[in-house]
């Protein structure tokens, strides 16, 4: 048995392919624990228990997104930078799965838009049988990622029911309160 160098990858796969897979795997078990506390709670608290996670995680998060680009979270709030970590893959997310969701900035909004059927949640939800219920996390993570940063205030999330399920396609905009 061959035993590779301190933070190489086996031969044959790529750092960025061995980022892609663990993310998958992270993003497989998100979906898994939603089916079981579905399973075991009812699907309206398994959003309610998903939204209260991702609210509570996502200071974490932004801390250690800002950390990894080696600038301040109060830089982060310059919708520029958000553009450059999605490009890079987007927080958390593998680039197979953030190359299919493009986000940019105009003037003191930020756009957002799934290539059509292939949002993770929504594929996931839709395997699982509970789209029709199902209220978006993905969206709902970047509104408390902007949250977290002073930019975007959560008062009425932009996405509540999963938009490609309603037919409508997923994209829109969030307002940013960046100088107020």
């Amino acid at each position: 048995m061959t035993t590779e160098g301190a933070g190489s990858p086996p031969e044959g796969v790529s750092r960025e392919q061995l980022r892609d897979l663990l993310a998958k795997g992270w993003l497989t078990h998100d979906g898994m624990w939603f089916d079981q506390t579905a399973r075991a709670f009812g699907l309206e608290q398994a959003n309610r228990l998903n939204r209260a996670a991702i609210r509570a995680m996502a200071p974490i998060e932004v801390s250690r997104l800002s950390e990894a680009l080696g600038v301040s979270p109060a830089d982060l709030s310059d919708a520029g930078r958000w553009r450059a970590s999605w490009r890079r893959g987007g927080p958390g997310h593998p680039a197979s799965v953030a190359g299919h969701l493009r986000v940019w900035a105009a003037g003191r909004r930020l756009h957002w838009e799934w290539d059509l059927g292939e949002c993770f949640a929504y594929k996931g939800m839709q395997r699982f049988g509970y789209l029709a219920g199902y209220e978006c996390g993905v969206i709902y993570r970047i509104e408390c990622w902007l949250d977290a940063l002073g930019v975007r205030p959560l008062a009425e999330p932009a996405v509540g029911p999963c938009l490609m399920h309603l037919g409508v396609g997923c994209a829109g905009s969030l307002e940013l309160s960046v100088g107020e």
